[in-house]
């Protein structure tokens, strides 16, 4: 049985400041609405950090301006402590109330979207939209009892726990494709460690097909109502996900505008994907031919340098035309057949794993749905 409780009887603000400098640049934390800490990306070189609110562990940080979308949130689940910016709120579960309430239980209750509408539903303002920490402390919550709070995170943990261990074999496999890649085509290992005669320059346009013409971006707003069925891809990520889908099959997405489009090496940041999914208008979608798989055109891309065709400055990008013409070396038909047999085992268990990744995450999101049902 569930029993309902305000947020003010259960949570409190964290005033602890950086007073003593303990902390610096590279303890600083901001939020992201995709619900986490990350490391902040301002330069803050000249900004009194002693002014700064310590995150210690078990402690959760929320930005109070949503712009008019989802909370800025992140919670401190490690050993370590960092510092947020004093425009951030810190907050705590009270120590009295911990017999009532696990700290991660209620940080899963934030990852629901129900939340995220819940709380965009009670900000206010025009031009900056605030999510107050009045508003904070005056909604309420259902809870079970701890016991069960602790196994639906006990579970809950679970289940991350083997999407990381996918996640490592994952990286794992690409670093082998990858070092295949290198020793083939960069130090030429197979071939008397110099590039064979009947290799031909070329460019990205021989290599790959491209189906940019096909994409098609929706707003939030377009979004907002639809179901959560296949995923939406932008330029390095899915964004959301949507009810239908544009493409089915296996593609790759390279990165066309945003933030990055390229790596500190000047590669691209690519995407392999598989199956249904719909994509908007910043990134290029790519499938080989010519005798590239999508396998070896990713090889190839990633281990480029195309800083040199990035164009803007608020706004780096890459476009489709310089990508078309870049240059590229291309082996022999013989030597593309062998390398494409070798690597496929390697990204066909990759994509394997992916595909049980994404399951387990959609196992996550149901229990998410359920922790008020």
């Amino acid at each position: 049985m569930k029993k309902k409780y305000y947020f003010s009887e259960l949570i409190e603000e964290v005033s602890e400041r950086n007073s003593d400098l303990k902390f610096g640049l590279d303890n600083i934390v901001g939020v992201t609405i995709e619900k986490g800490l990350i490391p902040t990306i301002a330069n803050l070189t000249q900004t009194a950090l002693d002014k700064f609110y310590l995150v210690k562990p078990e402690t959760f940080v929320y930005n109070p301006r949503t712009h008019g979308v989802r909370l800025g949130m992140g919670y401190n689940n490690s050993e370590n402590t960092y510092i947020t910016s004093w425009n951030n709120v810190a907050f705590i579960v009270k120590q009295e109330a911990k017999d009532i309430l696990n700290p991660e239980f209620l940080w899963l209750y934030f990852n629901r979207s129900e939340w995220d509408r819940e709380t965009n539903y009670y900000a206010w303002g025009s031009s900056t939209i605030v999510f107050s920490w009045n508003n904070f402390l005056s909604l309420s919550i259902e809870l079970p009892n701890i016991d069960e709070q602790n196994k639906v995170v006990d579970y809950y943990k679970i289940v991350q726990n083997r999407i990381e261990l996918k996640q490592k074999i994952n990286d794992n496999l690409l670093a082998t494709a990858q070092a295949i890649y290198k020793s083939w085509f960069v130090d030429y290992a197979p071939f008397n460690s110099s590039c064979p005669e009947n290799w031909s320059n070329g460019c990205v346009e021989d290599i790959a097909d491209f189906f940019d013409s096909v994409r098609k971006p929706l707003s939030s707003l377009e979004r907002a109502d639809m179901e959560r069925i296949y995923p939406y891809y932008g330029a390095v990520s899915i964004v959301d996900f949507v009810d239908d889908y544009l493409f089915d099959g296996e593609y790759l997405l390279v990165s066309e505008d945003g933030i990055y489009v390229v790596d500190e090496n000047g590669h691209p940041l690519l995407q392999h994907i598989t199956g249904k999914f719909w994509a908007n208008n910043h990134a290029h979608i790519l499938k080989g031919k010519s005798g590239f798989t999508e396998d070896s055109l990713y090889l190839f891309l990633s281990n480029t340098n195309m800083a040199p065709i990035v164009t803007g400055a608020a706004q780096p990008k890459i476009n489709q035309a310089n990508l078309k013409s870049f240059p590229i070396v291309i082996p022999d038909e013989k030597t593309l057949a062998s390398f494409n047999q070798m690597i496929a085992p390697l990204f066909d268990k990759r994509l394997s794993n992916e595909s049980e990744i994404k399951h387990l995450e959609e196992l996550k999101d149901l229990m998410l749905t359920k922790l008020t049902h």
